[in-house]
């Protein structure tokens, strides 16, 4: 069950947990609705890519790889997936209770249904047709730890887990650089998301309470038609 926050701001306390390796809090990748298939990610000089087909229904998967609940702010073409608001990481997400997956697969419009997310013409994108067209292409995550007011035992992590904080906080940072760097000019862009039919998708609230204002991952994957990952050399 995914649960819209009812956010609690808090500055980074002692209680503050790191995450143990530079293994991701949360992988995103994007599903085929009308297949069901996991949509194949392309490197290329360093980012991800992934070919979209217009008129083709996604959805965005969110994995928690950690024993605790997280809160992801989601956003799509550099609109909040909850709030439609231009998205900024201090704004409303949905919490993964620990390794839970979820399916986003529209912008919310109430506690009750949300528009699909569609491919479509950069055009007709809901984000160039609301004047907010400099991040079409573009999906992205913040990642937030939850504060935790008494120690307890944690889930033993799978096997592999052996980073140091360092490291993740390293990757978190260059991650964030990068996802604030100039980004891709609007003019090449061919693809954006569409504001598609209404589907019922309810969902609850819940409390959660930041452990610091700033996320604990940045994560973005890059989309557009084949036509111009393959002048890109992507593919």
């Amino acid at each position: 069950l995914l649960f819209v926050l009812a956010v609690l701001a808090a500055s980074a306390p002692a209680t503050a947990r790191a995450p143990l390796s530079a293994q991701p809090l949360v992988t995103l990748a994007l599903v085929d609705r009308d297949t069901a298939q996991t949509l194949p990610e392309y490197r290329h000089r360093g980012r991800g890519w992934v070919a979209g087909t217009p008129g083709s229904r996604y959805s965005v998967r969110l994995a928690n790889t950690t024993g605790e609940r997280v809160l992801v702010v989601l956003s799509v073409d550099g609109v909040n997936a909850v709030t439609g608001q231009t998205a900024n990481p201090a704004q409303a997400g949905y919490v993964l209770e620990p390794w839970e997956s979820a399916e986003i697969s529209g912008w919310r419009k109430s506690m009750d249904d949300i528009a699909q997310f569609v491919f479509t013409d950069l055009g007709d994108s809901y984000a160039a047709r609301t004047g907010r067209p400099h991040n079409v292409g573009v999906i992205g995550v913040a990642v937030f730890q939850e504060l935790q007011r008494r120690p307890y035992p944690l889930p033993s992590p799978p096997i592999g887990r052996n980073r140091s904080y360092e490291q993740q906080a390293s990757k978190a940072a260059a991650a964030a650089a990068e996802m604030e760097s100039a980004t891709d000019s609007v003019a090449q862009q061919r693809m954006g998301t569409g504001h598609g039919q209404r589907e019922w998708s309810p969902v609850g609230q819940t409390r959660f309470q930041r452990a610091s204002l700033k996320p604990a991952q940045i994560s973005e994957v890059r989309y557009d038609d084949a036509r111009r990952l393959y002048a890109m050399g992507a593919i």
